[in-house]
């Protein structure tokens, strides 16, 4: 059954992903993004480009802070579901800029809701994060843990935007709200700020890669497709759930070091990497590991994609894309 939905965020690495894969079940997208300069707006851009030759879709330039726009937008389009991505991302950087966090990850939140709300939109997917487990719960994470201790300022902003989520519906018993709890997504159009994206390239240029604490870090990464298949079925199961608010990790529920991920990427690159090793960073927790039993259950989450396959498949994307090819020349010149 087509529908029409708004993605906010459409055109960062899960949002562009998410918009090709609605259009591609036949839906009509209007994607919203400010294509803001924390990394760099071609990009992102590139990241639309397929979606902007597709006739069901609409790209709108706007800021979901901005609540009068966010309400005409949701006004005029009345969306059956809206799919809210849009945040400011990373723990380290919302260190140095937290209001600035709070502002695009709780304000806008807050926004979406009210635009939802005020046009009586019911069904609303929120992206969440690992980073509000912190550092106490207990491994594999599950979704009734109380996550009462976020250890940087970006856990703390997701955390309050899956509290104004249970917010709205209880005051609200109409809306259908879910917030997906996202572990350490990968794959192509990642970031070129997050760890395997600038791994990788750092590998390929020879040049020294940042290597935070002793390696034994564990992270739940979990590939692109597998977060979208995720996303989608949140849409659905929104379609025909009465719950109000309800909370889903979306993971590969399988862990790895932080060194083994570099043995990973070095084997399919093909060359060893320069460690250049630095303290464990402030805001970083110890693990991530997603129970995705609920997942599986209620939104027919099954992910597949394990970490030794996405690699070289992040690694030939890479290569693919121009980046590597750029980075390789520029190597053999030297």
């Amino acid at each position: 059954m087509s529908e029409k939905v708004v993605v906010t965020g459409a055109a960062g690495f899960i949002g562009s992903h998410v918009v090709d894969a609605l259009l591609a079940r036949g839906d009509t997208v209007v994607g919203i993004d400010n294509f803001d300069s924390f990394y760099d707006p071609d990009i992102k851009r590139a990241n639309l480009a397929d979606a902007m030759m597709h006739s069901a879709f609409e790209l709108v330039e706007a800021d979901v802070r901005d609540a009068p726009a966010m309400r005409r937008l949701v006004d005029a389009f009345h969306p059956d579901a809206i799919v809210h991505l849009a945040a400011r991302a990373g723990v380290r950087p919302s260190i140095q800029d937290p209001a600035l966090y709070a502002a695009v990850n709780v304000v806008g939140t807050t926004v979406m809701l009210e635009a939802a709300r005020a046009a009586k939109v019911a069904r609303l997917i929120v992206a969440s994060s690992s980073s509000v487990y912190g550092n106490d719960a207990t491994p594999p994470f599950r979704e009734d843990e109380a996550a009462i201790r976020p250890i940087s300022p970006y856990a703390a902003t997701k955390r309050a935007a899956e509290l104004l989520c249970e917010t709205y519906a209880a005051l609200y018993p109409w809306m259908r709200i879910v917030s997906l709890r996202f572990f350490t997504v990968y794959g192509p159009r990642q970031r070129p700020d997050l760890a395997i994206h600038s791994f990788t390239r750092r590998i390929m240029a020879g040049e020294p890669v940042p290597f935070f604490g002793d390696g034994t870090a564990e992270r739940d990464y979990t590939y692109i497709t597998d977060t979208v298949q995720g996303v989608l079925g949140a849409v659905d199961h929104t379609r025909t759930t009465s719950s109000g608010h309800e909370i889903f990790n979306l993971g590969e529920s399988a862990v790895t070091s932080l060194s083994e991920l570099v043995r990973l990427i070095e084997d399919a690159v093909g060359r060893k990497a320069t460690l250049q090793r630095l303290p464990a960073q402030a805001g970083d927790v110890r693990r991530t590991y997603a129970d995705i039993s609920r997942a599986r259950a209620q939104l027919g989450y099954a992910p597949s994609v394990q970490v030794s396959d996405g690699i070289p498949r992040f690694v030939a994307w890479f290569r693919e894309s121009g980046i590597g090819a750029g980075i390789t020349s520029t190597v053999a010149r030297g």
